[in-house]
């Protein structure tokens, strides 16, 4: 067998952190891959560029980023008297790089509607261990520490927990592009005052104001921008012409798309048919095919399909009612029906344009992998507890809102 060749090293310039150095040449030859080259065709924020236009960065730019973030998290905890070897941090620049590589088109706005019942993380470990066959074993360590197994703690809270790199760098990044100030958090300020106790990641007090910043910047973030109710109705119409685009193909009727997407029209995929073959076409799937063939499906002759895809197109959005208490089901029932009368369509149709569901914003989970202060006494304390700051233990109460989307006519 031959044995794995590394590229040489190069220097990104990011328009957030300035020029950003690739640590070492495997970590180049991943970048490099089609796997990897897909993510600069992914939006990061879906279709958030309808309410903020600035907002057309992408997956690759923030895989970047949290690589970067990375390097600094290690260099902080090795001055600090942490043991991190050489191949440990190889691994970590690995796991935080590829974390995102299994999101499917326009990111979250999609899951699970290509993939039923797989989330993008389950998708990121198989394209993780292909590329382990391709590289010859390189990325083992890498997994392990993504998956959670592997017995240093610490190094997958770097890459998956309320305070990792990946969480650091999509704030910074996306209330940069969006203009959304309010998310704008001191990355740098937390990653100097971490530290490592008993195998788990901690923040040393010091950095415990920019840590609550840090958590409501998230919880103003989810909505302005991720929750964004003009946001939301796009990313549901979206969700509308994907579900309408399936049903004709299932029906026998002829829906022109791209041979990636064509497949996943074709073919119903859940994690059971997740095999080698599937994996490789969702790796051809981007962005621009669902453009492109929402671009052709306006003028489909389905009705449903034409008017969901133009509307999408042209930014005819839904408009879109947002409520902190469900919705009364008689008034609801009275909706659609004035729908039906009005659109003129049937019941089954009726369910493209009027539909209703909720949102979830929780800021700071108390329960589940929370942030750690290292208190100046050497006791250890959620930041919950931690903080005098009374709104983190309300931040951490998730909260629902709920919406009806019609058309505005």
């Amino acid at each position: 067998m031959n044995q794995y060749q590394p590229t040489n090293l190069s220097v990104l310039n990011d328009p957030i952190y300035g020029f950003i150095t690739i640590p070492e040449s495997f970590i180049s030859d991943l970048i490099e891959h089609p796997y990897f080259q897909r993510l600069r065709r992914i939006s990061q924020v879906g279709l958030s560029h309808l309410v903020y236009p600035g907002a057309h960065h992408t997956r690759f730019q923030h895989a970047i980023g949290s690589m970067h973030l990375m390097q600094k998290a290690l260099s902080v905890l090795k001055r600090k008297g942490v043991l991190i070897s050489p191949e440990e941090s190889r691994a970590v620049y690995t796991a935080i790089l590829l974390h995102d590589i299994g999101h499917g088109p326009f990111s979250h706005a999609l899951e699970n509607s290509l993939v039923k019942g797989v989330e993008h993380e389950t998708l990121s470990l198989r394209f993780m261990e292909v590329l382990n066959t391709e590289f010859q074993g390189a990325l083992s360590l890498a997994i392990d520490i993504f998956k959670g197994v592997y017995p240093r703690k610490f190094l997958n809270q770097l890459v998956s927990s309320q305070l990792d790199m990946d969480r650091l760098d999509y704030l910074k990044r996306d209330s940069f592009y969006a203009g959304v100030p309010e998310g704008n958090i001191n990355a740098d300020r937390m990653i100097t005052m971490l530290n490592v106790q008993d195998d788990r990641l901690v923040l040393e007090e010091k950095g415990m104001y920019s840590v609550e910043k840090f958590i409501v910047a998230r919880r103003l973030m989810y909505w302005q921008v991720y929750l964004h109710k003009t946001g939301l109705a796009a990313e549901k119409l979206l969700e509308k012409v994907l579900k309408r685009a399936k049903e004709l193909v299932s029906k026998g009727v002829e829906v022109p798309a791209s041979e990636p997407l064509s497949y996943f029209l074709q073919h119903p995929v859940s994690a059971k048919r997740l095999d080698i073959h599937t994996l490789e076409v969702f790796a051809k799937l981007d962005d621009y095919d669902l453009l492109s063939a929402i671009k052709t499906w306006a003028f489909h002759k389905d009705r449903v399909l034409s008017v969901l895809s133009e509307n999408l197109i042209n930014r005819k959005l839904p408009k879109v009612l947002l409520q902190n208490e469900p919705f009364d089901p008689t008034w609801l029932k009275e909706c659609r029906e004035q729908a039906l009368q009005k659109l003129n369509m049937t019941v089954a149709e009726l369910e493209y344009f009027v539909y209703d569901g909720h949102i979830t914003n929780q800021a700071y989970d108390s329960v589940n992998n929370p942030i750690r202060i290292l208190l100046k006494d050497g006791t250890v304390k959620d930041i919950a507890e931690a903080s005098d700051y009374l709104n983190i233990q309300a931040l951490s109460k998730p909260v629902y809102k709920y919406y009806i989307c019609f058309p505005k006519d």
